[in-house]
């Protein structure tokens, strides 16, 4: 019982490390949106992520031929979800979606995520439900004027709810084969999977169509500082984080806990770009983290 609960608290503690992560490679994407091609962006910096895992499978006596079949299929599986997810987010982000509107529909997978869950058997406490609705409203408070989204939803948005659709499978995919699965193993698989699917879609999407306005984007020092940031830390990090911290936690609450990247990407917007925190935003921010701690109640009464 008391290991259980020593598991849980650290598996939280890691999804928060990786939310911190995820806040602050928000800020990273956004200045890559007005560089780099959706596809380019987040094929350079999977394979980056996923080449910056490979020395560590020696530590785990696994190379990249030994990973066992069955294994790699749930590896290519997270990818293929996580290449979707990431293509929608960037392109939402692209498509001139506010850091309001992508933050609040990008983190809507902590409503999905039970939801989902249910139609796969997943259950939860209860408590996880009104902590879910608390957080969705934080969310509201912290990343949405007054004024709202409106009554219609542009094509940014749409991008933006398929996105926290897609991230919702990719987190219940990694629910599913953490468990039975080296966590840097399974990084690395879906990095690489994930890479080459962006880089192939490039290749036609974006190089054939005009190969000097592609190759002058990837000029920029600015995006190659976002490049290397979100495939060092917001991939080979963030996501390792990911895969091991969920390996003890309910899908649900973990989804909660890592929602708090909505928090800390307003944080670092203060810190780094000097934006500043209207007391909407803080009590937005209030109400997300008593929204965790409210969801994890019941495990520590178990």
């Amino acid at each position: 019982m008391a290991k259980i609960k020593s598991d849980q608290i650290k598996s939280s503690l890691l999804l928060l490390l990786a939310s911190v992560v995820w806040g602050a490679a928000f800020v990273a994407q956004s200045i890559a949106s007005s560089n780099v091609g959706t596809f380019t962006f987040n094929g350079i910096r999977f394979i980056i992520g996923g080449l910056c895992l490979l020395p560590l499978l020696k530590g785990h006596h696994l190379s990249p031929r030994q990973i066992p079949p069955k294994k790699l299929i749930g590896g290519i599986i997270c990818g293929t979800a996580l290449f979707l997810a990431s293509t929608f987010q960037q392109a939402g982000i692209g498509l001139g979606a506010t850091a309001g509107e992508a933050g609040f529909l990008t983190a809507c997978y902590i409503v999905m995520v039970p939801i989902l869950g249910l139609f796969i058997g997943r259950k939860c406490s209860l408590l996880v439900w009104p902590a879910v609705c608390v957080a969705l409203f934080g969310l509201y408070l912290l990343c949405i004027p007054a004024a709202g989204i409106g009554l219609s939803l542009s094509g940014a948005d749409i991008a933006l709810l398929m996105c926290a659709l897609l991230f919702s499978v990719q987190i219940l995919c990694i629910d599913h084969y953490a468990p039975v699965m080296s966590p840097v193993a399974l990084a690395c698989v879906q990095f690489i999977v994930s890479g080459v699917l962006s880089l192939i879609a490039a290749v036609i999407f974006e190089f054939i169509p005009d190969p000097y306005a592609w190759v002058s984007a990837l000029n920029s020092p600015s995006a190659w500082i976002a490049i290397l940031y979100t495939g060092i830390f917001s991939c080979a990090i963030g996501y390792t984080l990911q895969a091991v911290g969920q390996r003890s936690l309910n899908p649900a609450l973990a989804s909660l806990i890592m929602s708090l990247e909505s928090v800390f990407s307003t944080l670092f917007g203060w810190l780094i770009l000097h934006q500043t925190m209207t007391g909407r935003e803080a009590l937005g921010c209030m109400l997300i983290f008593a929204a965790v701690l409210l969801a994890q109640a019941p495990q520590k009464a178990r």
